[in-house]
């Protein structure tokens, strides 16, 4: 029986050590020289990138377009790349639209609907209205402020059409937070 020189290192009976497996098996031991002829293997071989970051994620791949946001499908009204808004956000921007003119004037229905004109129709409609009001009011004014002029006070009276003004667009906020479509009584429409 010939024997291997392993086999007579080892006491009868015992098992054989296990054999190296992964990180192990790669790095030799301390102080060993590796065997003639052999390359050894370059630097980071073998090793495994880090997790990334929580939260990262890749950047697309060159040429590549990005997904689009929020996984949504594209708009379907207004200007190509803005999201339109929900109905609760529209009815909401329509009634500060009609509501906030009690102190910025005409200033408010403008820039709500400069801002919000493409994202949606509702809001679009409701804040051209606020704003076609707001302009026959100013118009108003400037006309009761020159009779008032002329007649010396008579034309103080007048002022208490823009009591009922302000009955209107109150009246306006609560149709338009309720989803409904407000048109005001008297209105000159100049932004069609």
């Amino acid at each position: 029986m010939t024997t291997n020189p392993s086999d007579e290192s080892q006491p009868s009976g015992s098992t054989p050590p296990p054999a190296p497996s992964g990180y192990e098996a790669q790095v030799p031991p301390a102080g060993s020289v590796p065997p003639a002829g052999s390359v050894p293997p370059p630097p980071g071989a073998g090793a495994v990138p880090p997790p990334p970051a929580y939260g990262s994620t890749p950047p697309p791949a060159y040429g590549s377009t990005p997904p689009p946001a929020y996984g949504g499908p594209a708009p379907a009204y207004g200007t190509p790349g803005v999201a339109p808004m929900s109905d609760a956000d529209q009815r909401l921007w329509a009634t500060l639209a009609h509501i906030g003119p009690i102190i910025l004037g005409f200033i408010a229905p403008l820039v709500i609907w400069l801002v919000y004109k493409d994202r949606g129709r509702f809001v679009e409609e409701q804040a051209k209205e606020a704003l076609n009001f707001q302009i026959t009011l100013t118009i108003a004014g400037i006309a009761v402020a020159i009779i008032t002029a002329i007649t010396l006070g008579l034309g103080a009276i007048l002022y208490l059409a823009f009591i009922a003004a302000l009955i209107f667009m109150i009246m306006a906020a609560v149709a338009t937070n309720k989803g409904e479509a407000y048109r005001y009584p008297v209105n000159i429409r100049f932004i069609k």
